[in-house]
């Protein structure tokens, strides 16, 4: 094990901990704690925009889906900037009506208090289960560094009994759970900037240290990679067969796909339209949704190139791969990159997860507060509200943890992580249409919508791909509820018409 790489990582925690922890003064309100005032810069929260949808599953993911396949997942992103177009024109102009700390709260105008209840209870499983998944993605990282040295061997004698990747994960959502204690919604966000820096800025180190260990150079790496059928970018397979739907990347998976699956994940999930709700005003909120997708398009083709140049070299040197190839990526920065420079990318790829756990703590926190806690103590301080806020974050902590000890049984964490997220992703997107959308359907309606598209999405889950779960999940609440506010009455509109 390398004693200055383990230095490089142990400094760096301690570093962004301290850092986060910095903000605690700034948060003498709930609005402070969860929208950090709405005082950010546009572009900060657009890097914390990236951040947030980037993880230790995109950072060690990504590299591993072109090393065995092709360019075709980079089609999600055309969806992704279409999504985005939805949510500008869609959404956003009716988040920034009056004062909201959550998505949820739209719905409960919409609809009223039992629907913004089901929603936010759909964010808070569907955010513990797919943030469960990165949080044991930690443990590849981990697992990498420690290998079969003599640092491994102390600390099983400590822990005889444990998996000693399992305390390392203890470890990092620790230090995560108290900067984000402290320092709320403002430590978030400027701590996913100078997390992005960094595991960007790593991919990149990555990817020339790489090219140099390639006898040949790019120009090897290209004409090897192109004749693999590496760069394959587009899939235009189009036939309404059981097999089209069952292909992840193909080009209508990825425009349509993609598009229903930001407008859900960004648009309608407390995660990432809590940045969004902490910019100064509208146009700063689609300013920084619109220049994150930039950085996101950038960074995706950067790992999938890492993954063709890691194809290359295991190639040429004839050497197996690691047989989880989620490990492909992390195992080589480990074994071959400068010794310094091996610590300094894989702290980058933990503070990728760090960033992630650090906006689920307070998007989960935020969701309970305001859309349970709030709702039925409506006399509560403003005071009372940031200590619970607090606690909550706390709690929320120990479920992301157990879940992550859950999750190693799972699969591929990349496509797993997507593949959970999906699953809830469309009734959440079709209640949130069926809102902005219509005006007849009412609460009960929309929750016999939201149930029948879970439960659609849930039967035809092994017949095909997850890049199509959102679509299906989203397009079957709609309908249904639609059709069901001609059978169940609306207590709102019959409110209104007396």
């Amino acid at each position: 094990m390398h004693i200055a790489d383990l230095a490089v990582i142990i400094c760096y925690l301690i570093f962004i901990t301290w850092f986060g922890a910095r903000f605690k003064e700034r948060n003498a309100s709930v609005k402070n704690y969860f929208l950090g005032g709405r005082g950010a810069p546009w572009w900060a929260i657009a890097f914390s925009i990236v951040s947030a949808e980037t993880s230790t599953l995109t950072v060690i993911g990504t590299p591993a889906i072109s090393f065995a396949g092709t360019f075709t997942f980079l089609q999600l992103i055309l969806g992704y900037l279409l999504g985005r177009i939805v949510i500008s024109a869609l959404f956003l102009p009716h988040y920034f009506r009056g004062e909201m700390y959550t998505a949820y709260e739209l719905m409960g105008r919409r609809f009223g208090p039992h629907i913004r209840k089901f929603t936010a209870a759909i964010f808070l499983i569907l955010r513990a289960l797919a943030e469960g998944v990165r949080v044991f993605a930690v443990s590849l990282v981990i697992s990498v560094v420690l290998g079969q040295s003599v640092l491994r061997q102390s600390l099983t004698g400590f822990f005889p009994a444990a998996d000693i990747e399992v305390v390392s994960i203890a470890i990092i959502v620790c230090l995560t759970l108290f900067y984000t204690f402290e320092g709320g919604m403002t430590a978030v966000i400027w701590t996913d900037v100078v997390q992005m820096f960094l595991y960007v800025g790593g991919a990149l180190a990555s990817f020339f240290l790489i090219l140099r260990l390639i006898p040949g150079g790019w120009a090897h790496a290209a004409a090897m990679g192109a004749a693999a059928h590496k760069f394959q970018f587009f899939d235009f397979h189009f036939a309404l067969t059981q097999q089209f739907f069952q292909t992840k990347y193909s080009f209508w998976a990825g425009l349509i796909g993609g598009c229903f699956l930001t407008t859900a994940s960004h648009g309608t999930e407390q995660l990432l339209v809590q940045r969004l709700l902490a910019a100064r005003n509208l146009r700063e909120s689609r300013l920084a949704l619109f220049s994150s997708w930039f950085v996101v398009f950038f960074q995706f083709a950067l790992f999938l190139l890492i993954g063709v140049l890691l194809f290359v070299y295991y190639h040429d040197t004839s050497q197996l791969p690691p047989k989880t190839l989620d490990r492909v990526y992390p195992e080589f920065v480990w074994n071959h990159l400068p010794v310094g420079l091996a610590g300094l990318v894989i702290a980058a790829i933990l503070a990728a997860a760090m960033s992630n756990l650090s906006a689920a703590l307070n998007a989960l926190s935020s969701t309970t507060i305001m859309d349970f806690w709030r709702p039925m103590q409506p006399q509560t301080s403003e005071v009372r509200l940031l200590q619970l806020a607090r606690w909550s974050t706390i709690g929320w902590g120990f479920i992301l943890f157990s879940v992550g000890l859950a999750a190693r049984h799972w699969g591929s964490v990349l496509e797993t992580g997507l593949s959970i997220a999906s699953v809830l992703y469309g009734s959440l997107l079709g209640v949130f249409l069926l809102g902005v959308l219509t005006k007849k359907p009412g609460e009960w309606a929309a929750i016999a919508g939201m149930s029948a598209g879970f439960l659609v999405t849930l039967a035809v889950r092994s017949q095909v791909a997850y890049t199509w779960y959102v679509l299906i999940g989203s397009l079957t609440t709609f309908v249904v509820g639609y059709v069901a506010s001609f059978i169940l009455p609306n207590p709102l509109r019959a409110i209104e018409s007396e």
